[in-house]
């Protein structure tokens, strides 16, 4: 069993380097397969969701070619399934996108039900609504459990043509909102997205697509225009050659947040590179709350964020409420809850996103933190430290939530589950110890 162990108590300094988004990049990369000519994909962030993506590229028939470290060329010219490996398709939630970006390809596709982190019930209905929308037909494959429960295990989508319309979506979804753009993309005509999310990753899809040739307006506002295009070869008018396009993706929000947390909860002074701080907006004015210094620095022809505590500080707490973006993002929820913990006072935290995201409250409550959990929240009385114990990441950000509190607490915390960290954080461990953490990971048989 692979885990991290950490000793805790070591104040974070120095520099930190933020990697590309995961929640763009399990986007762009199934987005080359409606692409007419290879790219290449830079600030690739070393995952497992992105090595499962480029392992589903590849079985689909495209060509994956590493230049160096976080740089890809992507060819899908060659490409002639339309069917995800089941298998693959549920070890993460974002092989959903390869059905957008099939079926705006083949006008088919087929994938199981995706994987990825439990957070309680996330249904795809809004995606399936996007697809139909568009003239496609989809139908839902049903297998019998043991117990004699019927469930879906698959989708197929076809169409003979895919047609331009307005998409109505009824709840704000990041996730139909990309997968209804990749689907409209070629389709004939024009599409209008309504009420879509706003997160960053959703402009940087946008971005990427424009940049081959794609037109869509209003990424990053509540609707999106999308005019089908025949071919997806680039811009002439763009700096290179029209056969190849480098495109890098943008800095994940998360990784920065995740970052910017386990300064202030060690009492440290880090400098974060490669990080969009308006992105960061709200996350900073929560720790500003709590009486942590955040200042945007200029290093090195770039804009940094600086967070830094006093040493001996006791820090206030906060209130947060979860909401899509540019609210407080629910992938930082539990990350700042481990802040929390060691704040004087009492602080409130409402998820108005995934219901089922406060298992990793009992995990807290093994290093001595005081969290009682409501129906929709949590309430957690601030205590005066943390001390090390063994803990599991329940899934992707409570992990991080397990690193942070890890980090802060006095003895050893062992970290176990891992392979959900691993989903979402790009060499973490050497980049917490390059800013002073003592944590290793340790691969035990």
């Amino acid at each position: 069993m692979d885990k991290f162990v950490i000793q805790g108590g070591n104040r974070l300094k120095g520099d930190i380097y933020v990697s590309g988004a995961k929640n763009s990049v399990v986007a762009l990369l199934p987005a080359t397969l409606l692409l007419d000519v290879p790219c290449i994909i830079e600030n690739v962030p070393d995952i497992s969701d992105v090595k499962i993506c480029l392992t589903i590229l590849e079985e689909l028939g495209a060509t994956v070619e590493k230049l160096r470290e976080g740089t890809y060329r992507i060819s899908t010219v060659d490409v002639t399934s339309t069917e995800v490996p089941a298998e693959l398709a549920r070890k993460m939630r974002a092989s959903y996108y390869f059905l957008g970006a099939l079926l705006g390809r083949s006008h088919r596709a087929v994938a199981a039900m995706p994987g990825g982190c439990n957070l309680g019930e996330r249904p795809i209905d809004q995606h399936l609504l996007a697809f139909e929308s568009l003239g496609a037909e989809t139908m839902l494959i049903k297998k019998i459990d043991n117990d004699g429960t019927a469930y879906i295990d698959a989708v197929e989508l076809k169409a003979e043509t895919l047609y331009g319309s307005t998409v109505s979506l009824n709840v704000v979804s990041v996730g139909a909102t990309m997968n209804a753009i990749l689907a409209a993309v070629k389709a004939d005509g024009t599409t209008v997205i309504e009420n879509c999310a706003r997160e960053p990753h959703i402009v940087d899809l946008a971005n990427f697509l424009n940049y081959m040739g794609a037109h869509i307006s209003g990424a990053g506002t509540h609707k999106i225009i999308v005019e089908g295009v025949q071919k997806l070869i680039g811009n002439d008018a763009l700096e290179g050659s029209v056969e190849e396009r480098t495109y890098a993706v943008v800095p994940d929000q998360i990784e920065a947040g995740t970052f910017m947390v386990a300064a202030a909860a060690t009492r440290g002074d880090v400098l974060i590179h490669g990080v969009i701080p308006h992105h960061m907006k709200d996350i900073a004015e929560r720790l500003v709350e709590c009486g942590v210094t955040v200042e945007e620095v200029e290093s090195d022809d770039e804009v940094c964020i600086r967070v830094s505590v006093s040493e001996n500080r006791r820090l206030r707490p906060t209130n947060i409420k979860t909401e899509p973006y540019p609210g407080f993002p629910t992938d930082m929820q539990p990350q700042m809850a481990a802040l929390l913990c060691i704040v004087d006072g009492q602080s409130n935290i409402s998820e108005q996103v995934w219901e089922d995201r406060f298992r990793y409250v009992a995990e807290l409550r093994l290093m001595g933190a005081q969290i009682n959990t409501t129906h929709d929240g949590a309430i957690i009385f601030g205590v005066p430290g943390l001390h090390g114990a063994k803990v599991k990441a329940c899934d992707l950000r409570a992990g991080a939530a397990m690193i942070i509190a890890g980090l802060a607490a006095d003895g050893t915390t062992e970290i176990t589950d891992i392979h959900h960290i691993e989903r979402g954080y790009s060499n973490i461990v050497e980049k917490l110890r390059g800013i002073g953490a003592d944590m290793k990971r340790i691969s035990e048989d």
